[in-house]
């Protein structure tokens, strides 16, 4: 059983280590609010809901689902709409993959069949694809043939460049800082 650390809280950890689709659920939220916040959403949503069940989610009414995800604490800054977006998510895993996250993975023979099962899932995008691939290959050692190279950049051992590389608080950090210099190179070539 992997050991992820990536909430930084035993709870949310424990449950991300233990359930596919939490890990899911955490890489969905990763977006526009801080990373180890993002993947604690899973744990509130057990907290509020007593599962996380792909198949309970997606039965929820979508307003009381979302009234649910954004009573506070909140499962992220834009609670509502993140709401809709894991109901979606879980929908996808109840139709597609029998209820089963971890099929996504373990029944794709190849990286790039990783990659278009990964893009096809609501709210993944490219980048959030090979982001949650290389968390897979990282912290899970899902690495099909080639997995390495049609990953790239985040696969690369040491680069703490994304919550792939996220394995304590001082990885944490690096992460953080890495994000940090990134935008703010953008910032400097957009002038």
């Amino acid at each position: 059983m992997p050991n992820i650390r990536i909430a930084q809280d035993d709870t949310a950890d424990h449950l991300l280590s233990t359930d596919p689709f939490a890990l899911m659920v955490g890489m969905l939220l990763d977006q526009q609010y801080g990373m180890e916040h993002a993947f604690r959403g899973p744990a509130k949503i057990v907290d509020k809901l007593g599962t996380l069940d792909p198949a309970t989610i997606a039965a929820q009414d979508p307003e009381k689902f979302a009234d649910l995800c954004s009573t506070p604490p909140a499962i992220h800054r834009y609670a509502r709409s993140m709401a809709g977006r894991v109901q979606q998510l879980a929908q996808v895993v109840v139709d597609d993959y029998d209820g089963d996250a971890a099929q996504i993975w373990s029944t794709s023979g190849t990286t790039q069949e990783l990659l278009k099962r990964l893009k096809a899932l609501p709210g993944f995008g490219d980048q959030k694809a090979r982001i949650f691939a290389a968390l897979l290959g990282k912290q899970l050692g899902v690495t099909p043939d080639g997995w390495r190279e049609a990953i790239g950049p985040y696969a690369e051992s040491g680069s703490f460049r994304s919550v792939a590389d996220v394995v304590d608080d001082v990885s944490l950090q690096k992460v953080r800082d890495f994000k940090k210099r990134a935008k703010a190179a953008a910032k400097a070539a957009a002038r």
